[in-house]
């Protein structure tokens, strides 16, 4: 027996063109319809991700490595710390909006409206925390530099621990001026100078004979064993990336052509371009849903502060709302774990 629904006028099929396939209202119907296809975007922008890591594996950026900050603890190394605390935070507003919808069910106005500004503060602080991730990512820590065949060196101490470019480049007190369009042809110009030249860092490096050079090559089996006996063969027992011996580092340097601060869209200091590109793209679409959530969800806020749903005796637009809100909190667990888990 097929179900109907009735409406005032008439009784029709459910799937003759009833007015509630389903039992869900129109609002309903069109919000899943658009999660299942926003759904599909992400998963293609997931899936061109898992396919570049896989074929760019050996240079790929260890995330350990990069997303190492924790507000307030600049120089402690605390990795993934506060990237767990931004996903657990966002759970927590999935909760919320749960209670809200519940309270909403109940007609419990007071309810909804305290767990509906917890949502909105939850969001609120990921979205902060999200900027904040993106501003460390941007700047940098270490430096690197870049070769002629477009390789990346990156800068070690004799027990493996990253040493950071202002640590040891010399100042030379070189006349750089950036090139702009206003003091050349109109079609010149050039992303803004680095800290240091890679003069500078050639001849810190040349100072320090204790500091070697690590590729961005992730260390795999024996083949990449340090030849320098001076060189602590320890290392090599983790996921590691190739440090080189002295000789080797030198030579390598020798080769430099542009020095590496933080990450961009065109360089990045942690590894693979590709993974900076990703890392915006995506981290960047999914904020953009999370701003969005937040406004939508002001906006119904203030609507039930207004006794609007009260007077309509539904509160379904809070349960629409939170449709939307669980699936950018189901978007960011995939997120994290391909990002920073995996």
């Amino acid at each position: 027996m097929e179900a109907t629904v009735t409406t005032a006028n008439s009784e029709e099929k459910t799937w003759g063109g009833g007015n509630e396939p389903m039992g869900a209202s129109y609002g309903k119907l069109m919000m899943w319809f658009f999660i299942v296809s926003d759904a599909l975007t992400f998963s293609g922008f997931l899936a061109a991700y898992g396919f570049s890591r896989f074929k760019f594996i050996e240079t790929w950026p260890l995330a350990d490595e990069v997303f190492t900050h924790f507000p307030f603890m600049h120089g402690v190394s605390a990795p993934m710390y506060y990237v767990a605390l931004m996903t657990f935070i966002l759970i927590f507003s999935s909760v919320t909006m749960v209670l809200a919808v519940d309270a909403g069910h109940q007609m419990k106005k007071n309810k909804v409206i305290i767990y509906m500004f917890l949502t909105i503060i939850g969001g609120m602080i990921f979205v902060g925390s999200q900027a904040w991730e993106w501003k460390n990512f941007i700047k940098g820590e270490y430096g690197a530099i870049e070769t002629k065949g477009g390789s990346l060196l990156q800068f070690v101490d004799k027990d493996g621990k990253r040493v950071a470019l202002a640590d040891f480049s010399a100042s030379l007190h070189e006349g750089r001026e950036q090139l702009k369009g206003n003091k050349a042809k109109w079609f010149m110009s050039e992303p803004s100078l680095p800290t240091y030249t890679v003069a500078e860092v050639q001849a810190g490096f040349k100072a320090h004979p204790d500091l070697l050079i690590r590729t961005e090559v992730i260390y795999e089996g024996d083949e990449a064993v340090a030849k320098d006996p001076k060189i602590n063969h320890d290392l090599t027992k983790i996921k590691h990336k190739t440090v080189l011996t002295r000789a080797e580092s030198e030579a390598r340097l020798a080769q430099a052509t542009f020095v590496v601060e933080g990450a961009n869209l065109t360089r990045n200091e942690y590894g693979s371009k590709l993974f900076a590109d990703f890392f915006f793209f995506i981290t960047g679409f999914h904020g953009f849903h999370v701003v969005s959530g937040i406004i939508i969800n002001i906006i119904i806020f203030f609507n039930v502060l207004l006794g609007t749903y009260e007077k309509r005796k539904s509160y379904e637009m809070v349960e629409k709302v939170g449709l939307y809100w669980h699936f950018v909190d189901l978007v960011w667990v995939f997120v994290f774990t391909v990002f920073y888990l995996v």
